[in-house]
């Protein structure tokens, strides 16, 4: 603990350190809570941040920045109550930035939110409030006065994805690609289809905005009488088009399997989740919306499933570089699933286009 007091130290926050401990389940960051002993005094979270997947920690933290700045303004505006607890805020360091460095790792601090929570919980219910919240998080970001970075770059950019899997092919580190010629070839016939977000935004007719670009329900913060708070994890708040947060929720919260089931009969998409989250995404976001974006909501909701199947086949034929794998065949098992969920998708595509027309009237 003394090591991460002396970081704290380095952040302009209030009150004496009482104790430092591990905080949530997070996967890319290590996170903790910081607690203060005076009644007056916030809590705080403390991050290290994953300086090998946000290799830019500048435009990171700059990003968020602009991004919390812009939130706090138009709740200021609407006359929010407790705007506190509805934006995340950042405490600067004695470097006048909001990370410090240490010499090996990247840290930064937020003023903990008291009497809030998150729910892993996905049913139509919570679907709803996502859909709200995450296109509330679009609306009011819709006219952002500063230009965002890529933090990960290319990171749901489906050319690069496919250019990916071809020179994964062209290699055959691992001598897989024969056995997996009949999802090679799925992949393909879809392939001009699936990259038409890329060719609409170069034809000037999809705009890119400032998207989260990791919407799950477990990324929104619910107050006691579970109502949302505000969206939390902004590390890959970026530009993107809207389907990214639309399909890429729908991806893992509509699939009615494991995203690497062994029994296919499992998988399907779950349109009663779809029906949910886009009711609550349009009730916030038609306001900026593009008739082109909302008419290809239901290309979003294929478009994840089919990008992540292609990610998972290339990693299986590079050998299994990337995902961690807990068997020989797990990227290939996860690559079915993938396609599976694609297939249902696609078969749900007219029900979804009728669900969208009737959600605008």
């Amino acid at each position: 603990m003394n090591n991460l007091q002396s970081i704290v130290s380095h952040f302009n926050t209030k009150g004496t350190v009482n104790e430092i401990q591990p905080l949530g389940s997070g996967l890319i960051n290590d996170t903790y809570k910081v607690t203060t002993l005076e009644a007056d005094a916030p809590d705080y979270v403390l991050q290290r941040i994953n300086h090998a997947i946000f290799q830019n920690v500048e435009m990171l933290q700059t990003n968020i920045e602009a991004v919390t700045r812009h939130i706090r303004k138009k709740l200021t505006e609407q006359g929010a109550d407790d705007i506190d607890r509805k934006v995340l805020s950042f405490i600067p360091a004695d470097t006048g930035k909001t990370y410090w460095y240490d010499g090996e790792n990247y840290w930064r601090i937020m003023t903990f939110i008291p009497n809030a929570k998150t729910y892993e919980t996905v049913d139509a219910e919570y679907s709803y409030y996502a859909g709200v919240a995450f296109g509330n998080f679009q609306a009011m970001l819709a006219d952002i006065p500063d230009t965002l970075g890529e933090t990960i770059p290319d990171f749901h950019n489906m050319e690069f994805r496919l250019k990916q899997l071809r020179d994964a092919v062209a290699a055959d580190a691992a001598g897989r690609v024969k056995e997996v010629q009949y999802y090679l070839d799925e992949i393909e016939k879809r392939a001009d289809e699936m990259c038409k977000g890329e060719r609409l935004y170069r034809e000037g007719k999809l705009p890119k905005r400032v998207c989260h670009c990791d919407t799950k329900v477990n990324n929104m913060m619910f107050d006691e009488e579970g109502k949302v708070l505000c969206v939390i994890d902004l590390d890959t708040v970026m530009p993107n088009f809207i389907f990214s947060d639309f399909g890429d929720f729908l991806r893992s919260a509509a699939n009615t399997g494991a995203e690497d089931d062994k029994d296919l009969n499992n998988v399907n998409f779950n349109m009663a989740i779809f029906k949910a989250f886009a009711k609550g995404y349009l009730e916030s976001a038609k306001v900026f919306l593009l008739p082109i974006e909302i008419e290809n909501l239901p290309y979003a909701a294929a478009l994840f499933p089919y990008m992540q199947c292609v990610r998972f086949l290339a990693d299986y034929i590079n050998g299994d570089t990337y995902y961690k794998i807990k068997y020989p065949e797990h990227n290939l098992v996860r690559t079915k699933a993938q396609f599976k969920l694609l297939q249902s998708a696609e078969e749900h595509t007219p029900e979804m286009k009728e669900f969208i027309k009737e959600s605008l009237v």
